[in-house]
């Protein structure tokens, strides 16, 4: 279900009418970083350079198929926590997160919506697994920087800290001095929902197919678009 229901609509339109800051994960709900670069050979790239510095033991199999970097980042630093392999690893990430920023697709509606949100005075942050530089990066090269600096919250070296650890949630409450229920998330995955019930955010999950709403849902998501157009709409005509 996709918030067509007149129901839907007005639990939307309540859930945008009671945002005072707007928290936004970065690859997904703002743009498709990978469009021109396949994640999924991103994360090929990272194992095997693992595999060529005879590390393939520190994946498992799993690990080792997965179609997103972040999970192989991760699963190093919980084996080789603060070493300098998970340090190179991540600048290797950062490199390709880089490349791709010039070809990332633009979520439709995201950019009217990021500008209709800051000229009626909501505050947005970035709060996001990806580097703060590859997403300062983008949103430069798309006019939208001053909609969110300074508060771009994304990878540092402590990797436990990514999401679903609220870490930079709070950084970004923190700086904005919102209440966490005067706050909304807007997030693509089980990771950023979870973020937001630890921090105790709102959350508003935003599926750009099926299966990316059923992981939602399955996450216990409550609220989840398939476009942003409706949020637009809410925003433009409140309850």
């Amino acid at each position: 279900m996709t918030t067509r229901t007149e129901s839907d609509l007005r639990r939307l339109r309540e859930t945008v009418g009671r945002a005072r800051v707007v928290l936004w994960d970065f690859d997904g709900p703002i743009c498709g970083l990978f469009a021109g670069h396949s994640a999924e050979k991103v994360a090929g790239d990272l194992v095997e350079w693992l595999e060529g510095q005879g590390l393939r033991e520190l994946l498992t199999a799993t690990e080792r198929d997965s179609l997103d970097p972040v999970v192989v980042l991760r699963a190093v630093d919980r084996r080789r926590p603060g070493s300098d392999l998970v340090v190179e690893l991540e600048e290797r990430l950062t490199q390709h997160e880089l490349r791709a920023a010039p070809t990332a697709m633009p979520t439709a509606y995201a950019d009217p919506l990021i500008r209709t949100w800051t000229a009626v005075g909501v505050r947005l942050a970035v709060t996001t697994n990806n580097s703060p530089g590859v997403v300062r990066s983008y949103l430069e090269d798309r006019g939208l920087a001053r909609c969110f600096t300074p508060h771009i919250y994304g990878r540092t070296t402590d990797l436990h800290l990514l999401k679903p650890h609220p870490h930079c949630l709070h950084r970004a409450l923190n700086a904005t001095g919102a209440a966490p229920g005067d706050a909304l998330m807007i997030g693509d995955a089980a990771t950023d929902l979870l973020a937001a019930r630890r921090a105790g955010v709102p959350f508003l999950g935003y599926a750009r197919n099926p299966r990316k709403e059923k992981l939602l849902r399955d996450a216990g998501a409550t609220t989840v678009v398939s476009s942003l157009e409706p949020v637009l709409t809410a925003l433009r005509s409140p309850a």
